[in-house]
């Protein structure tokens, strides 16, 4: 069974420097999926999934960093080449999605390592001061939870302290609770 997943892995994941725009989009849908429910079988491709994260449509990238969001959850030092192109997709113009999938691989490699997160959290910070409010807010509130719950280093997780300090006292509705919560994982 795991042959055949690996098997199915891999021809999926050639399809994604394919030329069709939409069978792209779709496989890197499946490969998200499976990330998810079977890591191990789409680990060994991470280098061809980094090189989907500069594919021109949004939907391939953000469905990449999901995959890639999963597989950190698992073996972050295999994923941490796929820094750049997250960087890169963090800031993207034209797609909030993309922008959020980024942030959520960005905490959870910076989870993984205080290394790591000393090397996400200056993106991550100015995403914040840049995206506050949009959206998809309340989704970066939850990642960070998850990085200020994680191995982020002292001085990541006092960064982080000070960055959520002014809504978990003066802001109101999701950012407040969210911002009071990453606090208390701080504490």
């Amino acid at each position: 069974m795991a042959d055949s997943a690996s098997k199915q892995v891999a021809g999926l994941v050639e399809e994604l420097s394919g030329s069709s725009r939409r069978r792209r989009q779709e496989v890197a849908h499946e490969v998200a999926l499976t990330a998810k429910a079977k890591p191990k079988a789409v680990l060994p491709h991470v280098d061809a999934l980094v090189d989907a994260l500069f594919r021109p449509e949004a939907q391939t990238r953000w469905e990449i960093l999901d995959a890639l969001a999963a597989l950190a959850d698992v073996d972050a030092e295999k994923v941490a080449s796929a820094f750049d192109g997250a960087e890169a997709s963090l800031f993207d113009d034209g797609s909030a999605t993309v922008r959020l999938a980024a942030f959520v691989f960005l905490c959870r490699l910076g989870a993984s390592s205080p290394a790591r997160s000393d090397e996400a959290w200056p993106l991550l910070d100015e995403a914040i001061q840049c995206y506050h409010g949009d959206a998809e807010y309340r989704d970066m509130l939850a990642a960070l939870l998850g990085l200020a719950q994680g191995d982020a280093s002292g001085a990541t997780k006092e960064a982080l302290a000070e960055r959520v300090k002014f809504d978990a006292k003066n802001g109101s509705g999701y950012i407040k609770s969210f911002s009071a919560e990453i606090l208390q994982a701080l504490s």
